[in-house]
C-alpha cells in the first residue's frame, strides 16, 4: 500500500475517532468511499467504547 493512501486512510480514522469522542452519530460520516468510510467508522466506534467505560470525562 502507498503512504499517501494509507496516511489518508489514518486522517480518516483520526477524524472518526474525534467525532466519536465528540459524541457524534455515526450518520454524520463524510466519506462515501467505501475503505476511507470503514476507516472513520473504526475511530469512531474506538472513541464511542471509550465514552462508554468512562475513559473520556468532559
Amino acid at each position: 500500500m502507498k503512504r499517501q493512501k494509507r496516511d489518508r486512510l489514518e486522517r480518516a480514522r483520526t477524524k472518526g475517532y474525534q467525532a466519536g469522542l465528540a459524541g457524534r452519530s455515526k450518520e454524520v460520516c463524510p466519506y462515501q468511499c467505501i475503505d476511507a468510510r470503514g476507516y472513520w467508522l473504526g475511530g469512531w466506534r474506538d472513541a464511542f467504547d471509550e465514552r462508554s467505560q468512562g475513559y473520556m470525562v468532559n
